[in-house]
This record gives structure tokens, sequence and C-alpha cells, in this order.
């Protein structure tokens, strides 16, 4: 049984008003919507906070999944909309964590994919990268930053990303691409000829 098969089983045995089905869902999934809000939040109660209001929100939600996409991508919008609408009554931004989960769900730091040789020179160069790049995605417009993290730090694919973001998959690769073309002119400066005609 694939993950999404286990998900559809666990969503339809909650659906039909078995409590604990739900439960697997919450702690299967909670780590990740902890850090994914982390990124967004710098508070840790805050983030625990939004977690629960998130998963409340997809349990009332529960009735009208109809499994059009996985699980996670579906919980995954419940939780950036909770977080987005929560910063806002606050009138803050999100924040940008130099970290992001990895496929196998572990924490990964930036700084930790730029190349270091352990001299101050290169070590001050990484950290502007990391930096720049940093500075560059949250310059970016929200739809634009979604879409970039959603496909770079959360590795999810042009579908997922049309369903989490409910847009066409077109929409997706040309907020996807004036993102790297954001990114890409800012850290040119710091890369010289070598990052010309690459994608960060």
């Amino acid at each position: 049984m694939s993950e999404r098969d286990l998900d559809h089983e666990l969503v339809l045995r909650a659906q039909n008003g078995d409590q604990r089905a739900f439960e697997l869902l919450v702690v299967k999934y909670q780590r990740r919507i902890v850090r994914l809000l982390s990124r967004m939040i710098r508070d840790q109660n805050e983030i625990e906070d939004v977690t629960q209001e998130a998963f409340i929100k997809a349990y009332r939600a529960l009735p009208s999944f109809r499994g059009e996409s996985a699980f996670y991508t579906w919980l995954y919008r419940i939780a950036i909309n909770t977080a987005k609408n929560y910063l806002s009554t606050l009138g803050r931004r999100p924040i940008l964590s130099a970290e992001y989960e990895d496929e196998d769900g572990d924490t990964v730091d930036a700084a930790a994919l730029v190349p270091d040789f352990h001299t101050p020179e290169t070590e001050l160069s990484n950290k502007q990268i990391v930096s720049t790049v940093n500075e560059a995605v949250d310059a970016l417009p929200d739809e634009l930053r979604e879409a970039i993290t959603l496909r770079e730090m959360d590795g999810m694919s042009y579908d997922e990303i049309a369903l989490a973001m409910d847009c066409p998959i077109g929409t997706v690769r040309s907020r996807i691409f004036r993102a790297r073309e954001a990114i890409a002119s800012r850290l040119r400066p710091l890369l010289g000829d070598v990052g010309k005609d690459k994608r960060w």
C-alpha cells in the first residue's frame, strides 16, 4: 500500500467518524507542518498554536476532502493559509529560514549546501550567498515565493504545486521561472561569470 493509499484509507475512516484515524494523520504529519510553519513564524509557541489551528481546520473541512490531491498537499494548503491569516491579523510578514525539509523529512541548513573549504574568505562568501538567496526569496511577491518554496524546498512536482496553489500548471511554471530569474539576478554579482548561465 502506497503512502497516498494509506492516507486515503485513514481519511475515509475519519470521515466516517473514526477519530483515531484522524489522530494517526496528525501524528504522521505534525512534525512536517511544524517545520513548514517554522519557515514563516519565528516564535515556537506561535508555531505550535498555528499548527494546532491548522489541524482543527483540516478536521472540520475533512468532509469536503475528495482525494483529488494527496492529503498532505491539501493539509499543506490549509496550514499555509492559516499561517498567512495569523500573521496578517498581527500585521506581520512571514520570515524566511535558511533551513528546509528534504525528501526524507530531515532538516537541512541551506548553508550546508554551499561548498565550504574552511577559510575565512569562503565562509564569508558562503554566508553572503545564503543571505542573498534568503533576501531574494523574501523580496519575491507572495505567489512567486510560495511556488519556488514548494518546488525547491519541499520538492513538490509541478502538478502538486498547481493543486496546492489552486492554479493552472502553466501558471506554476511561469511563477517558478520568474522566481528563479529574480534570485539569479541577485546572485550574479556574488558569483561573477561562474553563475552567469546557471540557476541558483
